[in-house]
């Protein structure tokens, strides 16, 4: 998997990299390495133990130690060492600021360290690495600087620690990235031959000496590059340097020093003029000691002129003592420029903080704003799901209404019926009671010799009156009181009263004899039920009470 790199732009001055000197690949012998990584003693035993446990002879134990003591001889030995050291950007891990640092890598050893600076004789820290390790040249320039493309070096170790390396040119950079792979190859046949000797591996010598001497090979090669590369930084620096423009405004000191120029130029042609006139003055000297006019025409030429000298050298000292005066001033300027630029650096630091603080605080309203949109989200689902309830609910509702009209349309039509039903019962119980009074009219002239008590009984296959009797509860029809008094008309008030007077007559009808009863059973006549006052139908009840069951 490749790292996941964020591109950080960073400038080096180039006073840093003008001042580095040019690389050169040095070949020094170096201490003896200690094999930390080693515990003889234990490892012996344990050597031991396992060859014994084996039933091994004691030939190839001894033949194991001296293979061990070859593998010593040879990480020990000095000659033969390529040193691979060179300029290397170094980005720090908590500032995320780009360094320049010298590097030195052994590539026997696996060892890399670095400095601040070439002639310093201090390191500052190491890159740790080892055979596992991921070395590459990043595709992503995480530098910054469109120059430094294809120059990257990552480095990832299996402890979770990166490291961020800048090469000068892409050439540079790849010969490093070599450089490393090789020492890997090295670090991992020393690590073999280890467990060869431990009966776990099976690296031999010739393996070692094989790695070790490629790694050599491949840092001299690689320090060739470097070298090249270091040399093109430099003269690009150079260039730089030459071709920094000069119609920029003069600052107090660049005067002072072009004015110091100057009179240094004039005090030195005024020197050539005195050495000139010197010689001449002696010429003349010559000249004029033949003749006493030539000598005193030569003393007084030569009195003016040491006048003039006087003059000279009185001019001299004035202008040393102006430009003493001069420096003098321009190293106070200096120092309180050094003060300025102490003063600003420590603003830029306060600044940076104050940057970093403000990132911080706006990540902090990221993250808060990023909740307070998942919160509107959720609501929105919310107010969503509660329309949506809405939106069902009033479906329900309407679907409801709809069933109430129609069962109300259908009570309707039902009563309707109900009511033409009970005008078509009191038709005919009108034209029944119309036919009892005819009958009784004639039974009253055809049986007056009856004694009394058949004149109490009643006809009960013609009327059956009783207010007690009970109508089946499949034929009763709730009402309410609109019904009611809606089903009324139909039904004029003189016809109910009729019937209320023929309850009365029915109690003067008299009984007939048993034969007529049974013929009476056969008939189709209706028979009227007066219902009591606890069957009759309330008119307070509500209007969904009213339905008729078949």
């Amino acid at each position: 998997a490749k790292p996941n790199l964020t591109a950080i732009s960073a400038i080096s001055s180039p006073s840093s990299t003008s001042s580095s000197s040019p690389h050169t690949l040095q070949r020094k012998p170096l201490k003896p390495l200690s094999l930390d990584f080693i515990d003889q003693r234990a490892f012996r035993s344990r050597r031991s133990q396992n060859m014994a446990s084996n039933g091994a002879s004691p030939k190839i134990v001894d033949a194991t130690e001296n293979s061990l003591e070859k593998i010593k001889r040879q990480l020990a030995s000095g000659s033969g060492r390529n040193l691979l050291q060179g300029p290397l950007f170094k980005r720090s891990e908590t500032l995320r600021k780009w360094n320049e640092r010298w590097v030195i890598l052994d590539p026997t050893t696996g060892k890399m360290e670095y400095k601040t600076r070439r002639n310093e004789p201090t390191i500052k820290g190491t890159i740790l690495f080892d055979e596992n390790s991921t070395i590459s040249i990043s595709p992503v320039n995480f530098q910054g600087l469109p120059k430094y493309n294809g120059c990257c070096i990552y480095i990832g170790t299996p402890q979770k620690k990166d490291y961020f390396l800048c090469a000068e040119t892409p050439g540079a950079a790849r010969a490093w990235v070599a450089t490393l792979h090789a020492t890997q190859l090295v670090l991992k046949a020393h690590k073999e031959a280890v467990d060869s000797l431990s009966g776990s591996g099976s690296s031999t010598l010739g393996t070692v000496a094989t790695v070790v001497a490629a790694a050599n090979s491949t840092a001299l090669e690689s320090s060739k590059e470097i070298q090249a590369a270091m040399q093109v930084s430099l003269r690009n620096a150079l260039k730089i340097t030459a071709n920094k423009p000069v119609n920029e405004p003069l600052d107090d000191l660049t005067i002072m020093k072009e004015t110091l120029r100057v009179k240094d130029e004039e005090l030195r042609n005024l020197a050539r003029e005195l050495r000139s006139r010197d010689s001449t003055i002696k010429e003349i000297a010559d000249k004029l000691s033949e003749t006493a006019e030539a000598a005193v025409a030569a003393a007084s030429a030569a009195h003016t002129m040491d006048e003039q000298r006087k003059i000279v050298c009185v001019e001299f000292e004035r202008l040393s003592k102006d430009s003493e005066r001069q420096q003098e001033a321009a190293i106070s300027k200096l120092k309180e420029l050094e003060e300025k630029t102490s003063s600003l650096s420590k603003e830029k630091d306060q600044l940076v903080k104050e940057r970093d603080s403000a990132l911080q605080e706006a990540h902090m309203w990221r993250s808060e704003l990023a909740k307070a949109r998942e919160r509107a989200v959720i609501l929105e689902g919310a107010v969503v799901r509660a329309e949506e309830k809405a939106r069902v609910a009033e479906a329900s509702g309407e679907a409801k209404a709809k069933e109430a009209s129609q069962r109300e349309a259908t009570a309707w039509t039902e009563k309707q019926e109900l009511l033409a039903y009970v005008n078509m019962l009191q038709s005919q119980l009108q034209r029944q009671q119309v036919f009892e009074e005819k009958t009784e009219s004639t039974n009253g002239d055809t049986s007056l010799p009856m004694t009394k008590e058949t004149e109490k009984d009643v006809d009960k296959a013609c009327l059956s009156i009783s207010r007690t009797a009970s109508i089946p509860g499949e034929n009763v029809v709730h009402m309410s009181e609109e019904q009611v008094v809606n089903a009324q008309p139909p039904v004029g008030e003189n016809e109910w009263n009729d019937i209320q007077a023929t309850e009365a007559r029915v109690s003067d009808v008299r009984e007939i004899p048993t034969e007529t009863e049974r013929d009476r059973s056969n008939s189709l006549d209706i028979t009227v039920v007066t219902p009591d006052e606890s069957n009759v139908p309330r008119s307070d009840l509500p209007p969904e009470s009213f339905h008729h069951q078949p």
